[in-house]
């Protein structure tokens, strides 16, 4: 679970609640629900017609990954891969059967399997440098999706804002209530702008991040499974493993 996430919303939510109150706001008057149902429901079917329900979906599917997905540290997979390199050389590939159904990394669990059913290291390559393009794209464009959303929430706020001062203006004969309705109208603006800098857009970034993360996981993965396959010496292959991290942390 990313505790950064967390927090970046509950922060940034409270700053905003708290800056209210402090000004001698209402923070009732902040919940509006047909400020809510304009803007939302108007972003996601702006979303829907820029993007095909699949992609729509994933970006669901990628959010869930940013809250609760398990993140790896590199030097926790070069531990497990070294010492699956040791098993290997000690009582061969073979054995490593019993040991993948233990393995929590998907992506080195599917590798593994791969070896041990005897696929050729340019096979095991080429299978696994495509799931990684494979992901990029769908979490590219889940991240595309997010960032569109960010981009239309304050339009269409603007446009709940307008609709609210039409109300408003219905209502002019009576100077009591021209205070109070503008106030509402505003609401809208406030959530599309809130939600596009608070949610969508922070997301979308992070989602982004979050492909960097993944892919070089995966990537240091393929490499330690070719050193695996191959009986490589374990010193050699930390050596290798660690200049590969050290070039990414370099590149960062």
């Amino acid at each position: 679970m990313d505790i950064a996430t967390f927090l970046g919303i509950i922060i940034g939510i409270s700053a905003i609640v708290a800056g209210n109150i402090i000004e001698g706001g209402n923070t009732a008057h902040l919940i509006q629900a047909a400020a809510a149902l304009i803007v939302f429901g108007g972003t996601f079917g702006a979303t829907l017609l820029s993007f095909s329900m699949r992609d729509v979906f994933n970006a669901f599917k990628a959010l869930g990954m940013v809250f609760g997905g398990r993140s790896y540290t590199p030097s926790e997979i070069i531990q497990d891969i070294l010492a699956i390199l040791v098993k290997a050389r000690k009582a061969g590939l073979i054995a490593l059967e019993s040991d993948i159904k233990n393995i929590e990394n998907p992506f080195l669990k599917k590798g593994l399997t791969f070896v041990v059913d005897g696929m050729t290291p340019a096979m095991i390559k080429d299978v696994l440098y495509q799931e990684i393009a494979t992901y990029e794209e769908n979490m590219k464009n889940a991240a595309d999706v997010l960032g569109a959303a960010g981009g239309y929430a304050p339009t269409i706020g603007i446009l709940g804002a307008v609709l609210g001062l039409i109300q408003v203006m219905r209502n002019v004969s009576d100077p009591s209530k021209i205070g109070s309705g503008i106030a509402v109208a505003f609401v809208a603006t406030i959530y599309g702008v809130g939600s596009a800098n608070l949610i969508f857009l922070p997301m979308a970034r992070k989602i982004m991040n979050k492909i960097k993360e993944e892919v070089f996981i995966r990537e240091l993965i393929i490499e330690g499974i070719i050193g695996i396959e191959s009986g490589m010496n374990p010193y050699f292959l930390k050596t290798r493993l660690n200049a590969f991290l050290s070039e990414h942390e370099k590149s960062e």
